[in-house]
């Protein structure tokens, strides 16, 4: 089935009211699911509803707690999330670097005590539509091995990047792995291979099958030993700067995925230095010249980050996006207070092939 985007968002916010949002959070937060569905990301859009909920109901996070400013250093500020949902923990702190960048040219918030931020393309979208750089990243719990281990050690430490161009902003928005566990997923019941190797099988080969990746959890972290490093050093700046819990404190308190996990906002001017038309056009010709290049198959198209995404948005947008019936069951069902998130949290994927193989 195709829905539009007021259907989508509509039926989300119904949900999270059921499970004790106000109105007003529930709205912003289904949003937020709805874009990331419309842009292509379902495993953080339909798909995450259940587990939200789930969330909500092992305590996990406090529908009922705001963030509070903790230190204000003029430039810089952290932000105590207080366990809240991670959705308006993320938007309040992304709102603050880019007040203190609109009054000094760059701004930065530490927030600590927060819970799954769901996309974290969706801040770094939003720095770049207000027309800053924006720059942001999370630590998590252990979820990839270390280069050189067989076991987790690090959290898969999603980091993403903006450029506010105006003829369209380049948008980063990147795990540690190759792929992410929810990539995996969509494979694997589409009955299909990743198109590169994605991690490790219980006996240390290197594979594309995402069913073995997922039973040894030796996912592969993006250029190797480069990937695992990137994941421990964004942690550790991520806990030094909000004086938070490191990805190893998540480890031993074991609530789930990020819970009181730290994220760090950066958002700056790109006009400190040059006039808006200079720099636009430093933009322009930068990404003009890498679309241009090579493609490595006859007929193929080289794109930087974020323009397929925006392409993906504007065509659900017109003509409604694809929606499993299965989930979007379950979305109705955890509406009507019908279902039992115990038994749905683990299920509700989105499987998106057929849609992705068409882009």
């Amino acid at each position: 089935m195709r829905l539009s985007f007021d259907e989508i968002q509509s039926e989300i916010k119904r949900v999270f009211m059921k499970y004790g949002l106000t109105e007003e959070k529930a709205d912003i937060c289904a949003r937020i699911h709805t874009e990331s569905t419309y842009d292509g990301i379902y495993s953080h859009g339909t798909n995450r509803v259940a587990r939200f909920v789930d969330y909500i109901q092992k305590g996990w996070v406090d529908v009922n707690a705001d963030p509070v400013i903790e230190k204000d250093c003029g430039a810089v500020k952290v932000i105590n999330g207080n366990m809240g949902p991670g959705i308006l923990n993320a938007l309040y702190s992304a709102d603050r670097a880019m007040e203190m960048a609109d009054q000094y040219g760059i701004g930065m918030v530490g927030l600590k005590n927060t819970t799954h931020w769901m996309r974290g393309g969706s801040y770094a979208w939003q720095a770049a539509q207000a027309g800053f750089i924006g720059i942001s990243w999370t630590n998590t719990e252990s979820c990839m091995p270390m280069w050189g281990s067989k076991v987790p050690g690090v959290g898969n430490n999603p980091f993403c990047i903006a450029i506010p161009r105006k003829s369209g902003p380049i948008v980063l928005d990147m795990a540690m792995s190759q792929y992410a566990y929810g990539k995996l997923g969509v494979y694997r019941l589409a009955g299909k291979q990743l198109p590169f190797p994605g991690g490790f099988d219980k006996d240390g080969n290197l594979t594309s099958d995402p069913g073995a990746i997922e039973a040894s959890g030796r996912i592969l972290p993006t250029g190797y030993w480069k990937g695992s490093g990137m994941a421990i050093a964004l942690d550790l700046a991520a806990a030094a700067m909000a004086n938070g819990k490191t990805g190893a404190d998540l480890d031993r308190e074991g609530q789930g995925s990020c819970t009181g996990c730290c994220q760090i906002f950066i958002a700056y001017d790109p006009y400190l230095f040059g006039e808006e038309e200079e720099i636009q056009a430093k933009f322009d010709d930068r990404v003009a010249a890498a679309d241009a290049t090579t493609p490595e198959k006859e007929g193929g198209h080289v794109t930087c980050p974020g323009e397929r995404t925006a392409a993906t948005r504007a065509r659900n947008l017109a003509e409604g996006v694809v929606v499993d019936e299965q989930v979007w069951q379950q979305c109705l069902d955890l509406a009507a207070g019908k279902m039992d998130t115990k038994d749905i949290a683990s299920t509700c994927i989105l499987d998106n092939m057929k849609e992705e193989e068409k882009k």
